[in-house]
């Protein structure tokens, strides 16, 4: 079987990458509209090119700074040994550290760039077929998504393959899989200044565009005489596909290097020394991204009130295919029932995430329309109400991961039973199994980040339909495609806290093991570990703090110039003239990039401290209670803020109404306290939540790759 594996893996990832180029020439084959349509797309094109530009500059810069720091950390502190009794230090083992993080981070960084570029010339494309109809619409959406969901996972997967190969897993392969713990890293290093920046720029123009547009101004969503609309219109992009994309290529990056790293105990128990537990989890990635494939392909188009069903229908089918698939995997190259039940634990949560975040989310339930219902007595009951619903909204969540983290656990620990290895705790074993839960949930990423990636695309098709002044039913038909589209974004949001839970774990159970902490457990009791974890919980207060404050900051600063440009040319009211849409694009640029510097270099920094002064026990609470406490205001703030959010749309459409059964219009007293309390919402879901995913991990890996430096 290890010889299938050494084949399977990076077949799969090739053809993954040959999908996504069939996919992006099928779409970009497609229709264009009219001329106001490529105007409006010409517009969100070269901003969100621009801003990526100076984005990812800013990123290398800090990256290659980063690289070398860590590179000379683990020269000079860290060491490896060889099963010859050799060791891999000083220069051997900083050059190693130091590639894997730039190839990490660069990968992590081409596969968001291709995505958002996708995104960007899908957007025009999918507003011109919904002028046909919804079907054609719906295909070219999820299609421009998926580019970027195949495009992450398949290169996260080659890339972690690659360097196993090259640093030489075949004759160590105990050893090398610590040797590519600085991909990860470097991977969410990028991931976490990705998802600020464009989280900041995103929300600081949407904030500004709606407070100013419709609470102010009283006009529509994406009127062109809004001057923030065009800034709007690409921070969708840059935040939620270039950010989402680079947050799913981390966090199955991490997960496998963390798995793999687990697995090394089973080799070494193993009496053949099969690397078939080390490679394991890259099969089961492959087997996941063939299952999302076909998931893809069963979308078919429908009518305006099937669409959200034609997308679950390509949910359901990735998951009972990743089920097939896994059993295969696991019976044929490991032969364990138990570990097949641990995996299919995975698969469960993401389903029950999957609804559980819908039902929070979507405004066919309860938490939405009490939200709606709020709005009649204004913008503050309304923010209460909001704040209450994500409070209410852990308690099932955080039930599903406990279930799924001590069944799979248990699971492990009877594979391993079973499997007669010997090992030196319960604890290797049972972790392995929590690790195969991990990719279990992960098996389905390609998909879900295809439907992520579907709710920039459908919301910018609104607005360059209703910026083109197209006809009411291809208005409709966009509103449809981008209440749906606000769902799945909510949906992936869920996805990736229960995602980033599980993997958290697996990487604490990394650094446990290779810190070799005494009887692998952390004493709460120690002093040491006790302010270890206080200082965990407060990083990820204070990282949101400042991640919300840097939105705020820079959405007054948009708002002011939306209100200059009003002031000052009073011919853009009545259309006579054009807004100065640059101005805008560049306030939220500067901004954003600005504001994303002292966030993104907190999760770096913390930790480094923590271990450096406390050492490895109270690193290890630091990360525990981090990863505890983010996970918790990760669900609070993604679908706290994506039920405001839905609410204010449920109203849009008519869902609220009056005594005598009117609904509320926009433009009423309900729609703007609901349109108050989704620009409230607006940090809390697409700029702080989605970061925390990936603060937890980065504090992992981070403590991963300096490990020497703490014991």
């Amino acid at each position: 079987m290890e010889d299938f594996a050494l084949w399977f893996i990076p077949a799969v990832a090739v053809l993954a990458l040959f999908f996504s180029a069939y996919l992006a020439i099928d779409v970009l084959k497609s229709d264009t509209g009219d001329e106001r349509m490529r105007e409006v797309g010409g517009y969100i094109y070269e901003g969100a090119m621009a801003f990526i530009r100076r984005q990812y500059r800013t990123i290398a810069l800090l990256a290659i700074l980063v690289a070398v720091v860590v590179s000379g950390i683990v020269g000079i502190f860290g060491s490896e040994d060889t099963p010859g009794g050799g060791k891999i230090e000083g220069f051997d083992i900083a050059w190693r550290t130091g590639v894997a993080f730039v190839i990490g981070a660069a990968m992590s960084a081409i596969a968001g760039i291709i995505g958002l570029i996708t995104a960007v010339k899908s957007n025009v494309r999918t507003a011109s077929a919904a002028t046909r109809s919804l079907g054609e619409a719906l295909r070219i959406g999820l299609r421009g998504g998926a580019v970027t969901g195949f495009t992450v996972t398949s290169l996260s997967l080659l890339g972690v393959y690659v360097l196993y190969l090259v640093y030489g897993g075949l004759d160590d392969p105990q050893t090398t899989p610590y040797l590519i713990v600085g991909y990860g890293f470097g991977a969410s290093f990028v991931a976490l200044f990705a998802l600020l920046g464009g989280g900041i720029y995103t929300k600081a123009a949407d904030v500004a565009a709606d407070l100013v547009g419709k609470v102010e101004a009283r006009i529509p969503e994406d009127d062109p005489r809004n001057a923030a609309v065009v800034a709007d219109l690409v921070g969708d992009n840059v935040g939620d596909c270039a950010g989402r994309g680079a947050d799913l290529f981390e966090s199955t990056a991490a997960e496998n290097i963390g798995s793999m790293i687990l697995g090394i105990s089973l080799y070494l128990a193993d009496p053949d020394n099969s690397i078939t537990w080390i490679l394991f989890p890259l099969v089961v990635r492959a087997v996941g991204i063939l299952a999302s494939l076909v998931g893809l392909l069963a979308v078919r188009g429908g009518t305006v009130s099937s669409a959200q069903r034609n997308l679950d229908i390509g949910f359901w089918t990735t998951a009972l295919l990743s089920i097939a698939g896994l059993a295969a995997v696991t019976f044929g190259m490991i032969g364990s029932a138990w570990l097949f039940a641990a995996g299919v634990t995975g698969i469960v949560t993401t389903i029950l995430f999957y609804y559980i975040t819908q039902y929070y989310t979507a405004g066919e339930w309860r938490p939405v329309r009490h939200i709606a219902d709020a709005a009649r007595t204004g913008p503050a009951t309304i923010i209460i109400a909001g704040i209450a619903i994500g409070f209410e909204n852990t308690a099932l969540p955080v039930l599903v991961l406990v279930s799924a983290l001590g069944s799979s656990y248990f699971f492990g620990v009877q594979a391993v039973a079973e499997l007669g290895l010997t090992v030196q705790s319960d604890f290797i074993s049972g972790v392995y199994g929590t690790a195969v839960a991990t990719m279990g949930m992960l098996m389905s990423a390609a998909y879900i980040l295809a439907m992520d990636t579907f709710g920039p695309i459908s919301d910018n098709a609104g607005g360059i339909a209703e910026f083109s002044h197209a006809g009411k039913e291809t208005r409709e038909i966009t509103d449809s495609l981008d209440s749906v589209g606000n769902t799945t974004k909510a949906l992936t949001k869920g996805y990736a806290v229960g995602s980033a839970a599980l993997t958290a774990f697996v990487l604490l159970s990394a650094f446990i093991q290779k810190a070799e902490i005494a009887s692998n457990t952390i004493n709460l009791a120690d002093v040491r570990v006790f302010i270890g974890a206080f200082l965990g919980a407060m990083v990820v207060y204070l990282f949101c703090a400042l991640a919300i404050r840097a939105v705020g900051v820079s959405s007054s600063t948009i708002i002011e110039e939306v209100r200059r440009q009003f002031r000052e040319h009073p011919g853009i009211m009545t259309g006579e003239e054009r807004p100065e849409y640059g101005r805008a694009v560049d306030i939220a640029a500067a901004s954003a990039l600005r504001n994303m510097i002292l966030p993104g270099l907190l999760p770096v920094i913390a930790p480094l401290a923590v271990g450096l002064i406390l050492r490895a026990e109270a690193a290890a609470g630091f990360l525990m209670i981090g990863a505890i406490s983010g996970v918790v205001l990760g669900l609070v703030l993604n679908n706290g803020g994506g039920a405001w959010d839905n609410a204010k749309k449920f109203i849009e459409a008519g869902g609220l109404k009056d005594a005598d059964g009117n609904p509320y219009p926009k433009g009423s007293d309900e729609h703007a306290a609901a349109v108050v309390g989704d620009t409230v919402g607006d940090p809390f879901k697409d700029t702080a939540g989605p970061s925390l995913n990936v603060l937890i991990k980065i504090l992992s890996t981070i403590t991963l790759v300096l490990t020497p430096l703490f014991v």
